[in-house]
């Protein structure tokens, strides 16, 4: 059970990083490069949401091409999910998804100016609908609020994370 837990925990870091399709990559251009750099420098992400009808709160560090996943509060592991495999899957689903993306405002998140885009997407495994508020300044993703749909036992969802990319290290 743990470890079939863990397996969709890193599918879901996969899914969970939003991506645009071919048909929307105007207006989703913006997200998609904001995934791009989140999954290619250091970044640390703290998450939380339902997976299986329960909370859940994980939180994700890419560093030096190593994913590294800890899972409500416990001991940090290093996942299967490369962030390399992370932006393959997202090529992937940029190539055979649908997604449309939106500007919608811009907001501060902790002082910094940020644009707020809507996200709608649809992949092989997932659709999803929410939010994604992208740097002005460093065109990073700062926060994300996403409803997901992953089918089957998983179920539907909402998540909501945040990022942070200064003194990212490896945990372990």
């Amino acid at each position: 059970m743990f470890r079939n837990a863990i397996s969709i925990l890193a599918g879901l870091i996969l899914a969970s990083l939003t991506t645009p399709s071919a048909i929307a990559a105007d207006s989703c251009g913006p997200v998609f490069d904001a995934i791009t750099k989140l999954v290619t420098s250091a970044s640390h992400s703290y998450s939380v949401g339902v997976l299986y009808g329960k909370p859940i709160s994980t939180e994700t560090i890419y560093v030096q091409e190593k994913t590294y996943l800890a899972v409500n509060g416990g001991k940090w592991m290093l996942s299967p999910a490369t962030p390399n495999d992370v932006l393959q899957q997202e090529k992937k689903d940029e190539a055979n998804g649908k997604a449309t993306c939106q500007l919608l405002r811009s907001e501060s998140v902790n002082s910094e100016p940020a644009s707020v885009y809507s996200l709608r997407r649809e992949t092989e495994t997932l659709k999803e609908n929410g939010q994604v508020w992208i740097s002005k300044i460093t065109g990073r993703e700062l926060r994300q609020e996403v409803d997901v749909d992953y089918g089957g036992t998983v179920g539907k969802g909402h998540f909501k994370a945040r990022y942070e990319y200064s003194n990212v290290k490896p945990p372990m």
